[in-house]
């Protein structure tokens, strides 16, 4: 595709038009800058409202590969790669998964998360060896990220996906998105245009970040990694996280610190097994027995 072409195409793309509300940000006062911006920034959490239904479809698209076995991997370039990367690593630490559940690849390599490789989002068969890389199969959901909508990196990720039979989901900010074309689960987020024409780093990273963090916890509260509103499944690998799990413990069962203390101790260190051990008053063999039988789901121990 020659300049002139990839010109015509952002012409049509909302995320790429002059918004009027900030045509003069350059010459405002400190304070109007940032009331612009935090005008805009407001709009973004009711455009999403408006899609809820179409990311339903995605989590439970996802909460089922994951059940099969499979894995959620995001795919994107730049803002949008580096936003999947982000939402990745962050289910571990919060949710106790596997660092291979929840998979974050963007175009460039892990380099690109931390300097720019802009010109890697040119090419579908780059995603297609990234991909490759990580072994992807048919028990696999693969999310599609792009703020346009039209990214061939992505694109061709989406291509292979569908190609090996795995599930597959779009992300963009523009309406009637190339990258819906590849996809089973279609979330398209109209923002319109950015308060710096084209940074699509603002409203449509914001609406990325904001979808994502949707969809992840939304999966894990579906594979039962949270009982009532709390992160039962939480890694206790350093202090803070440590003495979160004592107060999880707690809050869930009303025992005091020395308590819940003593039952993290007794359940190695494990919240949801200590809750267990407390809520039904058995030993640390039970109560990995009554998870087991549970699917992992506290609400549904009887």
């Amino acid at each position: 595709m020659n300049q002139q072409e990839i010109l015509a195409q952002l012409k049509t793309l909302s995320t790429e038009n002059i918004n009027q509300n900030s045509v003069d940000i350059d010459i405002a006062p400190t304070l109007e800058k940032l009331k612009i911006i935090n005008q805009e920034d407001q709009k973004v959490a009711k455009i999403i409202e408006s899609v809820l239904p179409d990311i339903a479809k995605a989590v439970d698209m996802a909460t089922l590969a994951l059940k099969n076995g499979g894995r959620l991997i995001y795919i994107g370039a730049g803002t949008s790669g580096r936003l999947g990367i982000l939402d990745a690593v962050e289910c571990p630490p919060t949710y106790g998964v596997d660092y291979n559940t929840v998979v974050g690849v963007i175009a460039g390599g892990e380099n690109a998360f931390i300097k720019a490789q802009e010109g890697a989002e040119d090419s579908e068969g780059f995603a297609v060896n990234d991909l490759q890389k990580i072994n992807l199969t048919n028990k696999d959901i693969v999310c599609g990220i792009a703020a346009s909508g039209r990214t061939p990196y992505v694109i061709g990720g989406l291509k292979y996906a569908h190609s090996l039979g795995a599930a597959t989901i779009a992300i963009s900010c523009n309406t009637n998105a190339v990258i819906s074309q590849y996809a089973q689960a279609k979330i398209e987020v109209s923002l319109g245009a950015e308060v710096i024409t084209g940074s699509t780093r603002m409203k449509a990273g914001t609406a990325q970040k904001l979808i994502l963090n949707m969809i992840s916890t939304t999966v894990m509260i579906n594979l039962g990694k949270t009982y009532k509103n709390l992160m039962v499944d939480v890694k206790t690998s350093n202090k803070k996280l440590e003495a979160r799990a004592k107060k999880i413990i707690m809050d869930a069962t009303d025992v005091d610190f020395a308590t819940a203390e003593k039952y993290l101790a007794d359940a190695n260190n494990h919240v949801k097994t200590a809750i267990v051990m407390i809520l039904h008053n058995v030993d640390y063999a039970t109560a990995i027995t009554m998870l087991d039988k549970s699917s992992g789901v506290i609400r549904n121990i009887a």
